[in-house]
């Protein structure tokens, strides 16, 4: 790892540069991506191994809303605790350049944190109506605060972003109406929903900041615009989530997410991914794009009868969601505390298991026993975002090294 830039003295009340009071509390509460971060990706470790562990027989079942199978609480989990922390935090951390508007933090940003870890709890431990009343309530309240603050900014261009959570708050709320109702179909059809909405904000977020970092950390590169991929991806994708999350299959679904993994493939190809081998913050990008034209493509064959449905989703919630999680969360963590755009072991260690997780768990129901595949996938994913956390827990609970805010 590169030599952080020395620390500069922070002097607390003193004004920051566009007038605002200069923040003088707990560095975790400074910006979004801090606790949420954090909290991500312990929880996507210790998730995975109280999922497995679980699946496995080696611990007891979720205690939650309807004492969720493990499938149920796995799947639920994964998207509405893990991936929308991370897209929260996210959102709010780029918020603030987008907008120049203050974001959340201080004890507004450590009550939705203590929000969101409440749910997690609760929907291991129930009581079920206080852990669906807590978990319902988050990402609304995201979503709002969010909306608030690019409506002040008149930021038309990413108010899309700011819906996208409330929508995926509303399909919260079904999954866990469509469970208490006794319609597990339904509810696994809202995990659907849920996990393609999260590729949307893949595929928005890394149209545009995929090939820019590329372009930035390696020199020469060619980066090639698809035209008419650029134009009909994002209603393409969301027309494909849709389709996931309705009760059909056959020819028709089939052509319409086909379409979906042709269009990030034309996309894909021409971002010159080669070039990118020998440089790990950028090539865990591609590596996450990558798996999208796959988990398409797999789902178009399983709506054909050809292939197993959930595997090809976790072709997408693995690979490309997973995958792409822990890329962003390295470079705006580095970025936004202040250190060069630059991985070690610790980094390059998380990329490798991750991306060999969702392989094992996108390739190993054909190859190999389910015990063996589950545990070794699990295994890979656990190590990776430990890896994560050792290395940036210190960092993120720390003040910036170049003495700015946030």
């Amino acid at each position: 790892m590169s030599r952080p830039a020395p620390v500069q003295r922070i002097i607390a009340g003193q004004p920051a540069v566009d007038g605002r009071p200069r923040y003088a509390g707990p560095p975790i509460l400074a910006l979004g991506f801090r606790p949420f971060y954090l909290l991500a990706a312990a929880f996507a470790a210790l998730g995975m191994a109280l999922w497995a562990g679980s699946l496995l027989g080696w611990l007891p079942a979720a205690l939650g809303p309807s004492t969720m199978a493990p499938l149920f609480w796995h799947a639920h989990e994964m998207v509405f605790g893990f991936a929308a922390a991370v897209v929260v935090g996210f959102l709010f951390t780029a918020g603030k350049n987008w907008t120049g508007l203050q974001t959340p933090r201080g004890m507004h940003l450590a009550a939705l944190a203590a929000l969101w870890l409440a749910a997690r709890v609760l929907m291991w431990t129930g009581p079920a109506p206080l852990a669906v009343a807590v978990d319902v309530a988050f990402l609304p309240l995201c979503g709002v605060t969010f909306l608030r603050i690019l409506r002040r900014a008149k930021s038309v261009r990413n108010y899309g972003l700011a819906i996208a959570l409330l929508v995926l708050g509303t399909i919260n709320a079904g999954f866990h109406a469509a469970l208490i109702s006794g319609e597990p179909i339904v509810a696994l059809r809202c995990l659907d929903a849920a996990a393609g909405l999260v590729c949307v904000f893949v595929t928005v977020i890394g149209g545009r900041v995929f090939p820019m970092f590329t372009a930035n950390a390696i020199p020469d590169v060619r980066i090639r615009t698809v035209v008419w991929a650029e134009r009909a991806i994002v209603p393409a994708t969301a027309l494909a989530v849709m389709v996931l999350a309705a009760p059909v299959e056959g020819i028709v679904p089939a052509i319409v997410v086909a379409a979906a993994a042709v269009l990030h493939g034309a996309r894909w190809s021409g971002w010159d991914t080669r070039r990118t081998l020998r440089t790990p913050i950028v090539a865990i990008l591609h590596v996450a794009y990558g798996f999208l034209p796959i988990g398409f493509a797999m789902l178009a064959a399983a709506a054909l009868g050809w292939g197993s449905r959930s595997t090809a989703l976790h072709a997408l919630t693995a690979g490309a969601i997973g995958c792409a999680i822990v890329g962003m969360i390295t470079r705006t963590a580095l970025g936004h505390t202040g250190r060069l755009l630059r991985t070690g072991g610790a980094e390059n260690f998380a990329y490798a298991a991750i991306a060999l997780a969702a392989i094992v768990r996108v390739a190993g129901p054909a190859l190999l026993p389910r015990d063996v595949w589950i545990g070794a996938a699990s295994a890979l994913w656990v190590a990776g975002f430990a890896a994560y956390l050792w290395r940036y827990t210190p960092w993120l609970m720390a003040a910036r090294v170049d003495g700015r805010e946030g």
